[in-house]
């Protein structure tokens, strides 16, 4: 069934979703402006490919119809219509998108069957230095907190078990090998699970590549959550991020690594309920209820 949603509530909506985004995209833009670069709170906007307008370009998702006078603008959304006063998911995209709906639906149902596993600590990053030539580091600019010697012995030490291939496809030529699977992207349904953090922040990919059906208060709940894994995720990598004011996860040690696994636990805990409602976005957009009806052309 379609949800109404009269102009008031909408736009009361759509202005705390922009304060909410603002906080996070504000930031970026001044240190833009003014050339500055960070590797930690960049990444989400960097990596990802979702522009920081689009993140905060509010709309209501499929099985949603924002009405009133003002409809139209909502409209204006990539993927919505406007018709008799309603903008919502235009019906067409539901079948041009299918497969790729289909596609996340079964990774993403893949992925929360299983249980989370912990204990990589985070080696994806150190793997992504190891042995590292000129050109493979991805922060040239920032320092190894062990040095280059130090790091190659932290990997080679532990045991390096990196199931994301978004991951794994960055580690150095030298490191691959030592990873106990070889992560590919026809496997990635297969190989995934709820205790990655990659696995964590990859909710918001798929969130915003659901767009228009999810709506645009879900894709930033995930981003919310990406942006604090990052900042595990860096604070466990070997790179030193103190004049960034980025206290380390020191894995290498007993401490760092019982943090790490407390970090990974929490993120999988908190990522199901995600993982749950993007579930239900592609199982409404395969399925969808019948639509407002749009006029005749």
């Amino acid at each position: 069934m379609w949800t109404e949603v009269p102009e008031p509530q909408w736009r009361a909506r759509q202005i705390l979703h922009q304060q909410r985004v603002d906080a996070w995209v504000q930031p970026l833009l001044d240190r833009r402006s003014r050339g500055i670069k960070h590797p930690v709170e960049d990444f989400l906007f960097t990596y990802y490919s979702f522009r920081p307008a689009a993140l905060r370009r509010w709309h209501p998702g499929i099985g949603v119809a924002a009405s009133g006078e003002g409809a139209y603008e909502v409209a204006r959304v990539k993927g919505y219509v406007f018709a008799d006063g309603l903008a919502f998911v235009d019906p067409a995209i539901t079948a041009e998108r299918r497969d790729r709906v289909s596609w996340i639906r079964n990774l993403l149902g893949a992925i929360a069957s299983r249980p989370p596993l912990v204990g990589c600590f985070g080696l994806h990053e150190w793997a992504m230095v190891y042995q590292a030539r000129d050109g493979e580091l991805r922060h040239a600019a920032r320092r190894l907190r062990l040095g280059q010697a130090g790091t190659d012995e932290v990997v080679e030490t532990h045991r390096i078990a990196c199931s994301h291939f978004d991951a794994f496809r960055f580690f150095t030529e030298s490191a691959r090998s030592l990873n106990v699977i070889q992560p590919n992207r026809a496997e990635q349904p297969r190989n995934e699970q709820p205790g990655c953090l990659h696995v964590a922040m990859d909710c918001y990919k798929w969130a915003y590549t659901l767009a228009p059906f999810a709506s645009a208060e879900l894709v930033a709940d995930c981003f919310e959550l990406a942006r604090e894994v990052r900042q595990v995720d860096m604070r466990a990598s070997p790179y030193d991020l103190s004049d960034l004011g980025v206290t380390p996860i020191r894995i290498e040690t007993a401490a760092g690594k019982a943090e790490y696994v407390a970090a990974q636990r929490a993120f999988a805990q908190r990522s199901v309920d995600l993982r749950r409602r993007l579930i239900a976005v592609c199982d409404e957009a395969l399925n969808p209820s019948p639509c407002p009806p749009l006029p005749e052309a």
